[in-house]
């Protein structure tokens, strides 16, 4: 972008309510070298002096993509300020004391969008990806992030109908392509995704007879490594995921063929059928059987063979 822009005090009706999340402001702003900070365009309740910081009602999404400067806050405590740097994404949660702004040497180029509401109350504090205490993440430069942004700029300039809902879903985006960039950054190298591709390739192919310990074997490694790298990357243990695709697997022919139910079961790896059944119910909330109806569209149950 080449100019400031400030949107704040968006418009919401009581449609908008029923969405449980509004968004409040979005903009960008480019802080040359040497430039005071914050500009003095920022409106009462927004403007904020470095020194005093400041306190929001409302969360606010900041990404820095030029430049680099430090970030303070409550939870981190007033005096321990956090480096940020481009590709940097920092977090402001209301009713939280910050501050942050720009080195004079180096100035930056920040995006934000500020929101609230009972939705993002949840979203913010029931996953525990978000923090507080962890307010500064590494995300990188990714053009997609900089294009929501300014999608969320432009909707917001124009106000058209439903432009809040549009808004809505743009900030669940950017929270869902944060996590997804900060939690792929340990698993970057060629060698540990070459890992994981190839567990999930023998798994794919291996999935009825393959257990945890022939899987890293075949990989050569040791188990207890490869189970951590393998869980921090799928949020699964190895012993999960065979498991999952198995059930998947089941699902599938459930729904696809009339083939009796402890066939299946047998067919996709299961050697007992009664671990097989309670594994099912207890991840699906529902028989086996009651599935194939359900996903079959079957109205009238007839004696079933499981």
């Amino acid at each position: 972008m080449d100019k400031d822009i400030h949107q704040k005090y968006l418009l919401f009706n009581q449609d908008d309510l029923k969405w449980n999340m509004l968004v409040n402001s979005v903009g960008y702003q480019c802080v040359k070298p040497n430039e005071s900070y914050p500009p003095s365009i920022h409106p009462p309740r927004y403007l904020f002096s470095t020194d005093k910081g400041r306190v929001l009602d409302e969360y606010q999404l900041i990404y820095i993509t030029k430049g680099k400067g430090v970030f303070y806050s409550e939870s981190l405590g007033r005096r321990n300020g956090v480096a940020v740097s481009e590709g940097a994404f920092f977090i402001l949660y209301p009713g939280e004391w910050h501050s942050y702004y720009p080195e004079a040497a180096t100035g930056w180029d920040e995006y934000w969008i500020g929101f609230k509401g009972e939705l993002a109350d949840r979203i913010m504090t029931s996953d525990n990806f978000f923090a507080k205490s962890s307010p500064v993440l590494s995300v990188g430069l990714h053009d997609d992030l900089i294009g929501l942004y300014r999608k969320a700029i432009e909707a917001a300039l124009e106000q058209k109908s439903g432009y809040q809902q549009l808004l809505y879903g743009l900030v669940n985006h950017l929270l869902g392509a944060v996590c997804f960039y900060c939690r792929n950054v340990p698993f970057s190298t060629s060698r540990i995704m070459d890992i994981i591709v190839n567990a999930r390739d023998i798994i794919a192919r291996k999935y009825r007879t393959i257990t945890p310990a022939s899987l890293s074997d075949e990989l050569n490694m040791g188990y207890s490594n490869f189970r951590k790298i393998f869980k921090a990357y799928t949020g699964f243990a190895p012993a999960q995921y065979i498991n999952e695709v198995k059930m998947s697997k089941a699902k599938e022919m459930l729904t696809n063929t009339s083939l009796p139910i402890k066939e299946i079961a047998a067919n996709v790896g299961f050697d007992y059928f009664e671990y097989f059944f309670t594994v099912f119910k207890k991840k699906e909330g529902r028989t086996p059987t009651e599935y194939r109806y359900l996903t079959q569209g079957i109205n009238i149950r007839q004696p079933q063979n499981e």
